[in-house]
């Protein structure tokens, strides 16, 4: 059987309504219709002004405008914003238009970004330099910094550090996850903190067993409070409680880079990585499905020139995001 075939076939998955090693068939597609079409031009900037490798974009508490977080205008490596003075955190309104940037002079690489309940907006800055760098910041809608976590430059696997902090999320109570580290010889753990900062747990290390990661990329959480956790090293999605227990591994989702979770409960899980050396049998694209059963249900395919990008979003009405990385831009795909 090729590799595309085994993609297609059955996988068994463990799904977190009962035990860790309760097992359910779910569907892996990922040769179905192309179900989106890609919006050109989109997102519309001041002259002069251009998006930057950008690894995560989010949607606001209005359900319709769009919140990104780029390099600077800069490449995908370096430090792109070390040294620079533009506003890396950008809101886009319904039509494309940004309307708000902040966060000038504050970072070293931009990396995730996420809107809780109440329109804060969450940062990780993914590298440091100097006295910037390995934190995760806290924002108002407007700009102000509210929170931080972690010690400016200082990298390290204790409670009040961080080595190269990838994505972050609020649990309704207001509790912080924060998926620590990005491969190599980073940290591999997802730690916890209360709605004021204090440290609660971490959890992981390096590894590709249960509770294990290589590169926690990206996270969300479905309606239920059950953390999703995009292990892209190990080509899968891992399902956790909020206190740490492992409940799923899901590997039909492809070789996630980015993932978000909708108020339907619908999946999204962008993999710009996949192919027949590192996660033989799947292609690169977006793949959709619902957290309650596991089942892919549609993919957007990654044929376009600029692929579809390593974070992806879906606001109110079913609309796609893409934040690109390596070819520095943002997509927008609606249903076709």
């Amino acid at each position: 059987m090729s590799h595309k075939g085994r993609a297609a076939v059955v996988a068994m998955i463990a799904l977190s309504g009962g035990s860790a090693d309760t097992q359910v068939k779910a569907q892996s597609i990922d040769t179905p219709p192309k179900p989106y079409q890609v919006v050109e031009n989109y997102f519309k900037l001041p002259e002069g002004r251009s998006i930057g490798s950008t690894a995560a974009v989010d949607i606001d508490r209005d359900g319709r405008s769009i919140w990104v977080f780029e390099r600077c205008g800069g490449a995908s490596g370096g430090t792109p914003c070390a040294d620079s003075n533009l506003p890396p955190i950008l809101k886009f309104d319904p039509s494309g238009t940004l309307v708000k940037s902040f966060g000038a002079g504050l970072f070293v690489y931009p990396h995730g970004i996420h809107v809780d309940r109440e329109g804060n907006i969450w940062v990780t800055d993914g590298q440091g330099k100097g006295a910037k760098g390995q934190q995760v910041f806290k924002f108002s809608p407007d700009g102000k910094v509210l929170m931080t976590l972690g010690r400016a430059g200082v990298a390290g696997d204790g409670p009040d550090t961080f080595n190269q902090p990838s994505d972050v999320q609020v649990a309704p109570n207001g509790d912080v996850f924060v998926a620590d580290g990005h491969g190599g010889n980073s940290n591999a753990r997802i730690v916890k903190f209360s709605k004021d900062g204090k440290f609660i747990q971490a959890w992981g290390k390096k590894g590709s067993g249960p509770g294990e990661f290589d590169t926690p990329h990206s996270l969300a959480m479905d309606s239920r409070g059950r953390l999703f956790v995009a292990d892209r090293g190990n080509s899968r999605i891992q399902i956790f409680d909020q206190k740490g227990k492992f409940l799923a591994e899901w590997r039909q989702f492809g070789r996630p880079s980015g993932l978000y979770i909708d108020r339907h409960d619908v999946l999204y899980s962008a993999d710009t990585q996949s192919d027949e050396k590192t996660n033989p049998g799947y292609t690169r694209g977006i793949r959709i499905g619902n957290v309650k059963d596991g089942n892919v249900t549609a993919l957007v395919s990654d044929s376009d020139p600029d692929g579809t990008g390593e974070g992806v979003a879906a606001d109110a009405s079913g609309n796609l995001y893409g934040a690109l990385t390596a070819k520095r831009a943002l997509k927008k795909y609606v249903k076709q």
